[in-house]
């Protein structure tokens, strides 16, 4: 025996009629706080400081400036085929 049932309803109809409750308010103000921090984030950031742990062990970086020259230098002898600095060269 096969049974198939449809049911139009939205879901907040359906919560209701499951009698699940209603977590929407507590969405939107959990929705709110990660806004919130999110924005407080964005002020003050710094991309250089971001990066500085990551290039701490190569070179410091000064400025942005600095960052893209090293950033172009790389990408200059990439593409004339000189071998990096902190690459091999191909021995064993």
């Amino acid at each position: 025996m096969k049974l198939n049932v449809n049911v139009e309803a939205t879901p907040q109809e359906l919560r209701e009629f499951l009698g699940l409750p209603n977590v929407q308010p507590l969405q939107q103000e959990m929705m709110e706080i990660i806004r919130e921090n999110m924005l407080k984030g964005v002020q003050g950031f710094d991309p250089v400081s971001l990066m500085k742990p990551f290039m701490a062990g190569a070179m410091p970086v000064q400025s942005i400036e600095s960052l893209q020259k090293v950033f172009w230098d790389t990408f200059n002898k990439a593409s004339t085929g000189q071998p990096s600095r902190t690459g091999t060269t191909g021995g064993s």
